[in-house]
């Protein structure tokens, strides 16, 4: 009988895991290629492979999605912003004074006519609207896009997690950013403590939102304060406590069905 060790099974080697894994030829090993070798030739291999179809994976493609959406509509917004500082006096005493959604409205609303408008060709106002109307379209369309992910991320949590979204400071970005560990027999997931950056960013941003919004936290943080500590110890303590509690929450809860939709 012919043996084989598949490495990088949540990765790299993802597909070919799948693969063997619907023929019933798949195990992994937590430990690199070599040890995995060996422990297909010595029978130890035992554990089941990821089949990379769980909520956790699924979050892991909405996640990077959503933040590459969010960073080009912030760098959107930015352009936008410094095309009006070079615009016209008059346009930008018009659009002067106006919050961001009806500057972007009022931006979008430019290009209509102008796009169409070959007699303006070749005027630096012209240009300035054009430039506006596309940079505001592509900011609308861009926040459609997050809205869209973040509501798909938000289902998500609330189906397989939804103890998460009841904590003060946690929301749909924070509450899909712990970490599975799985063996053949046990899944569940932690926070990683070996400097995951996005469980880390979670974790600050639980903390920065108590700090904003909860009593509690607020309270604690004066009372460190008169103890001496600099509020970078505060927030670590904090941070720790956070995780902690986290942890408790995404220990196994009982399956669900499916979520109906996802694909």
């Amino acid at each position: 009988m012919r043996r084989a060790g598949v490495e990088g099974t949540g990765s790299f080697g993802a597909a070919l895991s799948r693969y063997l894994t619907a023929v019933g030829a798949a195990s992994r090993t937590p430990l690199d290629a070599q040890n995995a070798a060996r422990a297909v030739l010595r029978g130890r291999a035992c554990a089941q492979a990821k089949a990379g179809d769980g909520p956790v994976e699924i979050a892991r493609m909405y996640k990077p999605a959503k933040d590459s959406a969010v960073k080009a509509r912030t760098q959107a917004i930015n352009q936008l912003k410094a095309v009006l500082i070079r615009a016209h006096p008059q346009l930008r005493e018009e659009l002067a004074g106006l919050g961001n959604a009806e500057l972007f409205r009022t931006c979008a609303g430019l290009a209509d006519n102008s796009l169409n408008d070959e007699a303006g060709e070749g005027s630096m106002l012209h240009a300035t609207h054009v430039t506006l109307g596309l940079l505001a379209r592509r900011i609308g369309q861009l926040s459609e896009e997050v809205q869209h992910l973040k509501g798909r991320l938000t289902r998500l949590v609330e189906h397989h997690t939804p103890q998460l979204l009841e904590v003060v400071g946690i929301g749909p970005d924070s509450a899909v950013s712990p970490v599975e560990r799985s063996s053949g027999s046990r899944h569940y997931r932690r926070i990683n403590r070996g400097g995951d950056r996005q469980a880390n960013a979670a974790l600050h941003r639980i903390v920065q939102t108590r700090l904003r919004v909860d009593p509690r936290t607020q309270d604690y943080c004066e009372r460190r304060s008169k103890e001496g500590k600099t509020r970078r110890d505060i927030v670590r303590s904090l941070e720790r406590y956070a995780a902690r509690e986290v942890f408790h929450l995404v220990r196994p809860v009982q399956s669900q069905p499916a979520l109906q939709g996802q694909s």
